[in-house]
């Protein structure tokens, strides 16, 4: 069996790092063709020495000559500026488009890849938020395979491999609740980037790590499971579960429920997407049985947790709503990071923007894209 060709779109976030050490452990399987980045120039020509790709993006422009300065022995295709990733995406050398960019910037890659005929390992929960109908549409129309990234998602396709729908009573996705879930609620005025950075189980990226302490992170993963297992929002429901052991669970029509074990380690999600439906050992990552340990699990206060709630009306709401919502969070969680919102107003301009938009029901992209600029703008001006 030849290795699996795969585009790495975003290698040099969190989840693009921890591919490449997936990708290195596995050689036999797992081939990198292709590797972009938004800007991060230095840590591109890194990765392109170590793995030598055929084809390098880098969307920022103002990054290009630093990349060449990095590695000017690069002799492989290099596209720089507006589009570039999207060009990567349709790299004609790929088997498998790894989307691990953050944020609705990975939206048009998603498609771009999926209209070239690629499978995608998608590890951007904004794309399916923003645009789930669009994706699923258009991974219909090709017949690729759409393998999710997250480990709650993962866990959950896992888990339905091979089962008839009509045996799933409902899914559910665990929370860790993040570095706040036992703290006072009137302290979380005075919550700092940093502490918000400070995740008791998994190795995340900034934003994802403070969309975990308010909880939005697992609304956007409800919305992201509506379109990926084509389920009704009442039939997906969020637990939180410190320990992140347990990372979903599928209750069928009998009454048992199945559930996913393993540590919190994204490695072994990524490996599972890179050489699905395969299982391939690992030598890190497993679960030690033989030390006592207890397994808890309890429902999300809605008062400490709001953005969940929001999520929830965003999808019944439908149309455009979600990449409102998704928009509103991404530029408060932004804001916070500078210094310039406080934790709890994280929440209040997603409240704002979901109260100030009228949603347009089956959106085109383009209507999409206004919605989620009109929601930047709203919460950048506030």
């Amino acid at each position: 069996m030849s290795p699996r060709r795969v585009v790495i779109l975003g290698s040099t976030g969190s989840i693009g790092r921890q591919a490449l050490e997936v990708a290195e452990t596995i050689p036999d399987r797992v081939r990198i063709t292709g590797l972009g980045a938004r800007r991060d120039a230095e840590t591109l020509g890194e990765q392109v020495r170590r793995f030598q790709p055929e084809a390098v993006a880098l969307s920022d422009p103002g990054a290009a000559q630093a990349f060449r300065a990095h590695v000017p022995e690069f002799r492989g295709a290099f596209q720089v500026g507006e589009g570039a990733l999207e060009w990567l995406a349709r790299w004609p050398g790929a088997d498998l488009v790894l989307v691990a960019l953050t944020g609705i910037a990975g939206l048009r890659p998603t498609l771009s890849a999926i209209e070239a005929g690629h499978d995608v390992a998608l590890a951007n929960k904004e794309t399916l938020v923003a645009a789930g109908h669009l994706v699923r549409r258009a991974v219909a129309n090709r017949g690729v395979r759409l393998i999710p990234v997250d480990g709650e998602h993962s866990a959950i396709f896992q888990l339905l491999e091979g089962r008839d729908p009509s045996t799933v009573a409902r899914v559910v996705l665990t929370a860790s609740g993040g570095p706040f879930l036992r703290r006072p609620l009137a302290s979380l005025r005075t919550v700092t980037p940093e502490e918000a950075l400070q995740h008791p189980t998994w190795r995340m990226g900034p934003k994802v790590t403070v969309d975990s302490a308010t909880l939005m992170n697992k609304g956007l993963e409800v919305i992201e499971a509506r379109w990926l297992f084509d389920l009704p929002p009442h039939r997906i429901e969020v637990v939180i579960h410190p320990q992140s052991v347990v990372h979903g669970m599928v209750e069928l029509v009998d009454g048992t429920t199945l559930a996913h074990l393993s540590p919190p380690d994204m490695r072994l999600f990524i490996q599972y997407a890179f050489t699905y439906p395969d299982r391939v050992g690992v030598s890190y990552a497993r679960m030690d049985w033989s030390r006592p340990q207890a397994l808890t699990f309890e429902p999300p206060d809605p008062r400490r947790f709001p953005c969940l709630g929001y999520a929830y009306e965003a999808l019944g709401r439908g149309g455009t709503a979600p990449a409102v919502l998704n928009a509103a969070n991404e530029v408060a969680v932004e804001r916070f990071l500078r210094r310039e919102m406080a934790f709890v107003e994280i929440p209040k301009a997603v409240r704002l923007a979901l109260d100030l938009h009228d949603p347009v029901p089956d959106p085109s992209l383009e209507e999409i894209l206004e919605a989620d600029r009109w929601a930047r703008a709203l919460v950048w001006g506030l």
